[in-house]
């Protein structure tokens, strides 16, 4: 059983995954072809390397990258070492990107040359971030020679030489002075604040919420797991390939999300299991050359994120060859894992809710006072449980304001039934989500205030066929100036994530507000209704 394995911390687990499945495929990565063993041998060269530079248990590690196998020997590595694990978004922007990395205070940032044409490192640069901060800038891929890589930066395979004459020992003892009650990363995630909050979680609680998780999901010894979801998402990075590792599943990372590539692995590596948001399915469901490929070895499917038609669980079974289709609710501050539906729920269940509470943690819904609901009343969702986070990274003001009592406190409208099954129906925050991303609003209203010609800006999530939700910006013009809606479009994508970017924007004389000048983005949605 897996849950055999040694949960303390995550070296701990690499390192007895090693002992239980040994030859079996741990890692499949373009022409990487690793066993459990052989993955393990590699975190122990990174952990060394890693040692060579002078981490210290506590340090912060940043990782700025696409899903692939550096990324997960870089993460296991730095871990083993006792480093905090901070993940960044690749879609980021330089700004965006540059204010996590010194709000951290990450000593080693990880990154690559080159994907999607992005340049990492200039990005950071044309922010005006200061690289020399940093004690070491080392790029994962994208740099094969040092002579290709960017000035002041250090290639992996330079980084991992570093750590040849570290004794194994150190590397041992440094993994047992680690403590399962140590962080191990920091998440950050927007807010309605619009400033970034990084999550703190521990190891204890990264593997007691992913041995539940990937038990009731069914995620068993031999599967091969294609991982879309990004390594810098929790769904990615615990719900990915450490599940996969305690599980003595194969991980195979994938990069970048399209249909015809990812349905050609899932035929050529035999894929069972593939998890995503409701998009990730249509777009496969409705792609001209599905037929083409034999799907037939998928088996386990887990979404979420937005609304899942109960057409669409059923298409994933009868044309997609999935045997199991879940749904699941969480959030990064409750360790990705709030409420799962589970194995035998009918498809309107599945469909309609987000499941019950993993076991032995709380759920609620819960009235302005803190009060519990009856059975069909909306309310905020609360959490109580191993699985809340430790608080925000540095800033206990808000922890308090967001763990009350020992609750969390999501910000998440919901409605529980008879049985006890959560359904999400509204959010508190205005959070909207694009095609399994979330998006925040007030972080986006604050970057769109950075336009010179904008004096106001209210953003509001609106229905795509494709995304699910995108945003529409309304603003109103500055004294005396103009506002473009395409303009303030591509000025948008030149500072922020694509997913934040408005997809519609909208010229208003005023925003419509209430007495104390809270905007009305009811009002707001209710004119974009009125013109779809």
């Amino acid at each position: 059983m897996a849950g055999e394995l040694e949960l303390s911390t995550i070296g701990a687990l690499v390192r007895a995954a090693a002992e239980r499945y040994g030859e079996a495929e741990a890692v499949v990565d373009d022409t990487i072809r690793w066993s459990f063993r052989e993955l393990h041998e590699q975190v122990v060269v990174t952990a060394k390397a890693f040692l060579a530079s002078g981490l210290e248990r506590g340090d912060r590690v940043a990782i700025w990258a696409p899903n692939g196998h550096e990324w997960m020997v870089a993460a296991l590595g730095a871990l083993t070492a006792g480093g905090v694990l901070v993940p960044l978004n690749t879609r980021y922007k330089g700004q965006e990107a540059g204010y996590i990395l010194d709000t951290s205070g990450a000593r080693l940032l990880f990154t690559v040359s080159g994907f999607l044409d992005t340049d990492y490192v200039q990005l950071l640069r044309d922010a005006d971030v200061d690289l020399d901060r940093f004690e070491r800038v080392v790029i994962l891929r994208g740099a094969p020679t040092s002579d290709d890589a960017p000035d002041g930066t250090t290639i992996w395979s330079s980084f991992l030489a570093g750590g040849k004459d570290v004794p194994l020992d150190d590397v041992l003892q440094r993994a047992e002075e680690v403590r399962p009650e140590d962080t191990s990363d920091i998440i950050f995630t927007s807010g309605t604040t619009g400033r970034p909050k990084g999550v703190v979680t521990t190891h204890r609680q990264t593997l007691t919420v992913f041995e539940v998780w990937s038990r009731l999901v069914g995620l068993r010894e031999g599967d091969r797991y294609l991982v879309v979801n990004p390594f810098f998402h929790t769904f990615g990075y615990k719900a990915g390939f450490v599940s996969a590792i305690m599980r003595g599943a194969t991980t195979i990372p994938h990069a970048v999300f399209d249909p015809a590539t990812v349905m050609a692995r899932i035929e050529a590596e035999g894929v069972t299991m593939l998890p995503g948001p409701p998009t990730l399915y249509q777009m496969m469901l409705n792609h001209p050359d599905r037929e083409k490929h034999d799907l037939s070895s998928l088996r386990l499917a887990v979404t979420g994120a937005a609304v899942v038609p109960v057409q669409l669980i059923r298409q994933m079974s009868d044309d997609l060859s999935f045997d199991v289709v879940l749904t699941a609710y969480g959030l990064t501050e409750a360790t990705g894992v709030v409420s799962m539906c589970r194995e035998g729920d009918d498809p309107e269940t599945i469909a309609n809710t987000c499941g019950t509470a993993i076991p032995d943690t709380e759920v609620r819904v819960v009235d302005e006072d803190g009060n519990e609901l009856s059975a069909g009343e909306p309310g905020e969702v609360v959490v109580r449980g191993y699985n809340v986070m430790q608080g925000y990274f540095e800033d206990p003001a808000r922890t308090a304001e967001t763990i009350r009592d020992g609750w969390l406190h999501t910000g998440d409208i919901g409605v529980m039934d008879e049985r006890g099954y959560l359904e999400i129906t509204d959010r508190l925050k205005d959070m909207f989500i694009v095609g399994g991303f979330n998006a925040y609003p007030a972080e986006i209203e604050q970057a769109l205030l950075d336009h010179p010609a904008i004096a106001q800006a209210a953003v509001v999530g609106v229905p795509d066929e494709r995304l699910g939700e995108v945003g529409c910006a309304f603003v109103v013009p500055a004294s005396d100036a103009s506002v473009d809606p395409d303009d303030v479009i591509a000025w948008s994508r030149d500072r922020m994530a694509n997913f934040k970017v408005p997809r519609r924007v909208e010229v208003v004389d005023a925003l419509p507000t209430n007495a104390s000048g809270k905007v009305l983005k009811t009002e707001l949605r209710e004119r974009i209704e009125e013109t779809i």
